[in-house]
């Protein structure tokens, strides 16, 4: 079979030659060992300095390479498009922030952003902007715009497609979905749930419209499937009751699903992280086709999910991430055991990590991931 054929006949719920093997991610660190040199594909912090740099053409042709260079040399059945590997944002005359030290930048607009070592990423850690915006109906009122992106974003799909269409299962971009509209952020948007839900549902219906239309924009014709990617919970549980979310959001993301289901005819893959255990029912009635994450270390229990709803979805996951991380090589070979032994019977199951092979995984790690999964993946 090829890698395409895999998946296909594992999300249709019959058995393959093999268990396929997908990532969500494989961030820089590994691809740089994997190909044998630098690059800033899945380099985050570093290729948020470029741009800011105008260094986008360098970029733009590391991404194309890296992505085409690491699905040659690994066997990963599945490829995707998650961030810092093909979009590149469009140029502008705005001068880069200002450096304040050796790990914090300011733009001109008074936003505040921060290195992180642990994540090798930079993130905006005060926004005055944000902080100040007041939200309200009209708003919502509006049309929403198309995206723009810079051409050579959609170079780089169109390449890493060509290359692997007919050889590998491709989940490429799209508008996303819904999922909880937390709006200005976590704290000030669970406020506005709980105080103004019909401000919410504008927003949200608002957000499913634009999201329609960036469809339009970003599903590619030739891709298999769509990948979103939306937390719906922490490590405890959901951010939301069930009922609360039922009654803001299922329906939101009913319809998010439809149109890439019937407009675009793709199949829909989600990745959430966190304790959705309570939410799965909502996921198969949503009309996923796969969960991709399972969050062992947020108690999600591969083994209860697969029980559960294995007949209904097709579950993507398995190995710890924090063992990657952390642990020893035969921590990491005993989750590939076990994963096998509870969610290999009987199909519907893509063997990855709880999230991705994310900045400071061993090495050794990863590779003994590789040779237990190769040693119990046939069927």
């Amino acid at each position: 079979m090829t890698s395409k054929e895999r998946v296909l006949t594992t999300l249709e719920g019959c058995i393959p030659d093999r268990v396929p093997w997908g990532e969500f991610a494989v961030d820089f660190d590994t691809v740089e060992k994997i190909i044998g040199h630098k690059t800033f594909f899945r380099a985050k912090a570093r290729s948020r300095i470029a741009f800011w740099e105008g260094r986008h053409e360098e970029v733009a042709q590391s991404y194309l390479e890296g992505h085409i260079e690491l699905h040659r040399r690994l066997e990963l059945d599945i490829v995707t498009f998650p961030m810092a590997t093909w979009e590149i944002p469009p140029e502008t005359d705005d001068r880069p922030p200002r450096k304040i030290d050796g790990t914090t930048w300011e733009d001109k607009y008074g936003r505040v952003f921060k290195y992180s070592p642990l994540t090798e990423d930079i993130t905006c850690v005060k926004d005055p902007v944000e902080e100040a915006r007041r939200y309200s109906l009209e708003e919502f009122k509006k049309e929403p715009p198309r995206p723009e992106l810079d051409p050579r974003s959609f170079e780089i799909l169109d390449a890493v497609i060509k290359e692997f269409k007919w050889e590998k299962f491709i989940c490429g971009p799209s508008g996303n979905i819904p999922g909880i509209v937390f709006l200005g952020g976590l704290e000030k948007g669970s406020l506005a749930i709980l105080q103004s839900p019909e401000l919410v549902r504008a927003a949200t219906n608002y957000l499913v419209s634009e999201q329609n239309l960036a469809d339009e924009v970003l599903v590619h014709p030739e891709a298999d499937a769509v990948l979103v990617s939306h937390d719906f919970g922490h490590k405890t549980g959901p951010f939301l009751n069930p009922d609360m979310f039922k009654d803001l959001f299922f329906e939101a993301n009913r319809v998010r699903v439809k149109n890439l289901k019937d407009k675009h005819g793709k199949k829909v893959f989600l990745h959430s992280c966190g304790n959705v255990n309570s939410y799965f029912d909502f996921f198969i009635a949503i009309g996923f086709d796969a969960f991709q994450s399972i969050q062992a270390s947020a108690d999600m229990d591969i083994s209860a999910i697969k029980k559960k709803y294995g007949e209904k979805i097709t579950l993507w996951g398995g190995v710890s991430l924090e063992n990657l991380i952390s642990g020893t090589a035969e921590d990491v070979r005993r989750d590939v055991r076990r994963a096998m032994a509870c969610a290999k019977p009987g199909g519907r199951f893509i063997l990855g990590t709880s999230h991705s092979v994310a900045v400071g995984s061993r090495y050794e790690n990863f590779m003994a991931m590789l040779d237990e999964y190769h040693k119990l993946a046939a069927y």
